[in-house]
């Protein structure tokens, strides 16, 4: 098994750039620690070009601005397998912006291919392995041990060969303008700041009354409190479902507590006395300051629109059927919802559906527009 070179100082990283600068292609590639830290980051980026692979260790050279303007430069092609997270990452760590996209799972996905995760289209194009227990390690340890850097190398470096191979396979189809404006759409993404109630992402929760829900906001803060002191994600330190449980409960003792579901006796040796002291500061809150969990407007139903849905649904499966293609990824159900409510009568109007591209506009929307006014 080659060493692949590990790129450790900042040094290194200048000259990544400078390396990188007069190319018109390369590949990346990024691993994280979301299952392993309370804020996940960057811990290691790949990068292939030409016959050369190399990684780079962010967590011991910090300072990747060299790269952003490389990584920005949309005359470069940059090579990536499953773009999206990868590039929201970049931009949150270290405000890396990309562009030049060319997204391999994306273009898979247009060409109607069923598996579509990387070691799928590897096994198939180039009968290669990748060994995925890889995929949920930990990559913040030090030192890496060469079969994991060997497991990153691996996912850049037939990159440029299946971008090829992928790229003539759209081409052939009259497919590469679908996947060049999915491309340019990709690289707009970014993670989102949540600033609201924690229960409001927690599964379950809109079930429960004012006072459980300030219990569940209670022990969701002290969750992740505890798990940024122990640097683990939320869910290591106690899962949704015990805290739901004990929310709907709300145990006042340690005695009450072994009555809920969910609560091994180990967790509550350890986080029992916590509870009971969260949910004791939630109980006493006045009623005036209790939170409510927020209603949508239930949506007058249309059966008309309804009867269009079920015709636009037995359209898509055939029309799908004829492209090789996944229905949804052909156009998924809320855009042809808004078809079926909003009945757009001319191709322009489509562009005011939330989320239609353009090449499904031109693809699909006459067809569409003819089953909606039928």
């Amino acid at each position: 098994m080659a060493q692949t070179p590990i790129l450790t100082t900042n040094a290194a990283v200048e000259q990544l750039a400078r390396d990188l600068e007069p190319l018109s292609v390369f590949a990346v590639d990024l691993e994280a620690d979301s299952m392993h830290s309370f804020q996940e980051k960057v811990c290691l980026l790949q990068f292939t070009y030409g016959e050369e692979t190399v990684l780079l260790d962010p967590l011991a050279a910090p300072d990747l601005s060299p790269l952003r303007p490389v990584l920005a430069d949309p005359a470069i092609r940059k090579i990536f397998h499953a773009a999206d997270y990868d590039i929201r990452c970049l931009f949150r760590d270290f405000e890396i912006e990309i562009h030049g996209l060319f997204d391999t799972m994306i273009a898979s996905q247009l060409l109607g291919e069923e598996r579509v995760g990387l070691a799928d289209v590897l096994g198939k194009y180039f009968e290669v392995t990748l060994d995925k227990k890889y995929q949920r390690a930990d990559w913040s340890k030090r030192p890496l041990p060469p079969e994991m850097c060997h497991y990153a190398a691996e996912d850049t470096r037939h990159l440029h060969q299946l971008a090829a191979i992928l790229e003539q396979q759209l081409v052939e189809k009259d497919r590469l303008w679908w996947a060049q404006e999915e491309f340019a759409l990709m690289e707009e993404v970014r993670f989102k700041v949540y600033e609201g109630p924690k229960f409001l992402r927690i599964k379950g929760a809109g079930t429960l009354p004012p006072r459980s829900l300030a219990v569940l906001e209670n022990l969701l803060q002290w969750r992740d409190g505890e798990a940024c002191r122990r640097d683990c994600p939320a869910y290591k330190v106690l899962g949704n479902k015990m805290l739901l449980s004990a929310a709907r409960q709300c145990p006042q003792s340690a005695a009450e507590l072994k009555k809920v579901d969910d609560f091994a006796p180990r967790l509550i040796d350890r986080y029992g006395k916590a509870v009971i002291q969260q949910i004791a500061v939630a109980m006493q809150l006045p009623e005036s300051e209790l939170p409510y969990f927020p209603r949508t407007e239930r949506r007058v139903r249309d059966v008309e629109a309804e009867k269009r849905l079920t015709l636009l649904k037995k359209w898509r499966t055939g029309k799908a059927k004829q492209l090789e293609l996944d229905p949804g990824i052909l156009i998924n159900n809320s855009q042809l919802e808004a078809v079926a409510r909003q009945l757009p009568t001319t191709l322009d109007t489509l562009v005011q559906i939330e989320g239609m591209k353009n090449w499904q506009r031109q693809l699909l929307g006459e067809e569409m527009i003819d089953i909606i006014s039928g």
